[in-house]
């Protein structure tokens, strides 16, 4: 009864709530930008994780061979999409401006998708702490001993945990069971049958559970605590996920400026991210706004079946409240998105930094992921084509027109940030591809 209260209530005090509940593609737009709103991360945090990702280089260098290109960082390229964007222009009523990137974290070397930043991240902090404390390990040493049996014997008497929809889990699946951790990743059955072949094909435990994400994540948690040696990565509440993921935000500083690409108040940064439980979209949005202030715009966007961070930033309840308590069912193409209830972390500390959030059909991010493919030959997953909505529909929102001009727009560098996509088996992939082109022919 509490959730159809709630709905009433929300009904009538927000009017996009109509639309959300009837899951109808929405834009919201935060008219209370907070560039410099003060919260519990800090400046500090990411540069801190920078240099304990840097400490692990060697050791990456040594272990994953492909990460060798970037020097052992878990790094992907930036670049310019021109035919997508002409692509693109069909999808919309007004001229797409401004140059337009894309993020490649769907080709990130190891685990192929956004999560290895955040996932693999965390389970490093907690290696390299427990090998602190052994003292087997000082942070002068060159890392890439951790690759010696000595420290998969260490690592073995621990287990990681983790609630995972498939990508996160993953990134962490691979890198514990690199390490030597045990691996126990608590999924929800309908999760992709591939995500958790290959898991346990990397030694992972995986349990799989009835019903949404949510259930899957309480359950590991409360299994978890039952452990004293078990490390429960919580992808809605962990502080240290959320700094993996902001150390993105300085890596594409770099990437603009080795690309001699402008950044100021007349030439903005426009950058449109797929959200889920919102920690990998948080971080990156919380260290984009550190570096660049209000010269920088960021978009999350979420699927009209499970837009939790939506209903959570606009109405202000954050975590307290769930896509069920207006009726949704969180039934999504884009399975990396599907989540009920946003980040608490996320709500506080990048709800305020927040430009706008809006919501996406899944078939048009079939079209997408198949216009990237045919057009740039570039291949992603569904839920990582959602920020191209974000492109369009922000550029096509009346109020947001009226709020920014055309030429700002127009000189701004626009980014895509895609999320997953190169670990999907070809074939399903192929599927995904025809799914999209089969749509594109009913526009």
């Amino acid at each position: 009864m509490r959730g159809v209260h709630m709905h009433k209530n929300l009904l009538i005090q927000y009017p996009l709530m109509k639309e959300i509940a009837n899951e109808n593609e929405v834009v919201w737009l935060n008219t209370n930008v907070q560039s410099n709103y003060v919260n519990q991360v800090t400046v500090a945090d990411i540069e801190e994780a920078r240099k304990r990702l840097e400490r692990f280089a060697p050791y990456f260098r040594k272990v994953f061979p492909e990460t060798t290109a970037n020097g052992g960082l878990i790094e992907s390229e930036l670049i310019e999409i021109p035919l997508m964007k002409e692509a693109l222009q069909k999808y919309s009523e007004n001229e797409l401006l401004g140059t337009l990137l894309l993020k490649c974290d769907s080709h990130l070397p190891i685990s192929g998708s956004i999560k290895a930043r955040g996932g693999i991240y965390e389970v490093l902090t907690i290696a390299e702490a427990i090998a602190v404390t052994a003292g087997m390990l000082s942070w002068k040493d060159d890392y890439s001993i951790l690759a010696e049996e000595k420290f998969h014997q260490l690592f073995s008497n621990y287990t990681i945990a983790v609630g995972s929809t498939g990508n996160l889990g993953l990134s962490i699946g691979i890198m514990s069971s690199k390490l030597g951790f045990k691996v126990d990743v608590h999924m929800s059955s309908d999760a992709k049958q591939w995500k958790k072949d290959l898991l346990r094909n990397t030694g992972a435990t995986v349990i799989e559970y009835s019903g949404h994400y949510e259930i899957a994540v309480s359950e590991g948690r409360k299994q978890a605590e039952q452990n004293p040696n078990c490390y429960f990565i919580d992808d809605e509440n962990s502080k240290t996920l959320f700094l993996g993921y902001a150390v993105a935000a300085t890596r594409v500083a770099e990437q603009l400026n080795q690309n001699n690409i402008i950044v100021n108040n007349e030439h903005p940064l426009f950058v449109y991210l797929p959200c889920g439980v919102g920690g990998g979209p948080g971080g990156i949005t919380f260290g984009l706004k550190q570096i660049y202030g209000e010269q920088v715009h960021c978009f999350f966007v979420e699927p009209v079946a499970a837009p939790c961070m939506l209903l959570g930033v606009m109405t202000g309840l954050g975590n307290k409240i769930s896509i069920q308590d207006i009726g949704l069912s969180g039934i999504t193409a884009a399975d990396g998105l599907a989540v009920s209830r946003p980040s608490k972390l996320v709500c506080k500390n990048v709800g305020p930094l927040l430009d706008g959030i809006a919501s996406v059909h899944d078939y048009r991010l079939y079209q997408y992921l198949a216009e990237l493919a045919n057009n740039e030959g570039l291949q992603i997953e569904p839920s990582a084509a959602a920020g191209f909505h974000g492109y369009i529909t922000i550029q096509n929102d009346q109020n947001y027109r009226m709020k920014i001009s055309q030429t700002t727009l127009q000189n701004g560098t626009h980014i895509v940030w895609a999320t997953g996509g190169s670990m999907v088996p070809q074939q399903e992939m192929e599927q995904f591809r025809k799914m999209g082109e089969k749509n594109i022919r009913l526009t």
